[in-house]
């Protein structure tokens, strides 16, 4: 049986949106910028079934959501790393996977390792989004190497932005990914190249004018040419959020 997993930003208020979301018919639902359900509506906590949920806030987070009588569990992924050849130890030169936002792991029906993705920062932060991710990556990439592996999200991240002083950048991670055997499903399935992206996920402000590509699913390769990947129309889904759904079938 095809397995159908989305991921969506729903810009806040996923209790209101939750016919939007379900016209995916997804088998399980990656929503970033969603509320906790526990701290919010009946109707919404019983829409969401046996979820997981992890956040900034109780109204910020990402949330994992299963349907059609599917099982998930949270993965207890955590580690640390630390960068070794400096003539002197500082503070930044290790992290822990505590320390990194937003990032929650799960398995499916006891078959496919999931990364639910949302990465965050802020102009005063050097590893901000996609060096989120980076650093994440380092402690993380034996857990993702095992096949049967997804990573999906939105990760404000792009080729257009990355600077060539800097080794996380958005390319580099894309070929750091590839070197562990996860490529991006997108690129895969319509032969374009990172940077070169013809189908938005992302509009600034929702004007049509600012169109961006930046929320990715990676796949591990024995899953890879065996799966499809959908985004939404930006008429269907401009009215609720100023990301499209990304929704990928997986064959196998």
């Amino acid at each position: 049986m095809p397995m159908n997993i989305a991921t969506w930003n729903c810009n806040g208020a996923l209790r209101k949106k939750t016919k939007e979301i379900d016209s995916l018919k997804a088998d399980v639902l990656i929503i970033q910028e969603c509320e906790d359900p526990f701290e919010s509506t009946k109707e919404y906590l019983d829409w969401a079934g046996d979820y997981l949920w992890i956040g900034t806030s109780k109204n910020k987070g990402i949330g994992v959501f299963p349907k059609n009588g599917n099982k998930i569990k949270q993965l207890d992924w955590s580690g640390s790393f630390e960068i070794t050849g400096f003539k002197r130890k500082n503070p930044s030169h290790s992290w822990k996977t505590s320390d990194l936002k937003l990032f929650l792991p799960f398995q499916i029906n006891d078959k496919f390792n999931v990364l639910g993705v949302w990465t965050k920062g802020n102009d005063s932060e050097i590893f901000a989004y996609m060096g989120q991710f980076w650093k994440y990556l380092q402690i993380h990439d034996a857990d993702l190497s095992n096949g049967s592996t997804l990573i999906m999200g939105d990760f404000n991240s792009n080729a257009i932005w990355d600077k060539n002083d800097r080794w996380w950048s958005h390319s580099g991670v894309v070929n750091e990914l590839s070197e562990i055997g996860i490529k991006s499903l997108y690129h895969y399935d319509r032969g374009e190249n990172q940077g070169r992206e013809k189908e938005p996920t992302f509009y600034l402000h929702r004007k049509k004018d600012k169109p961006y590509h930046i929320d990715y699913a990676f796949l591990s390769n024995d899953i890879l040419r065996h799966s499809k990947l959908s985004i939404g129309k930006k008429e269907d889904w401009i009215p609720v959020s100023d990301h499209m759904p990304v929704l990928v079938t997986v064959n196998n």
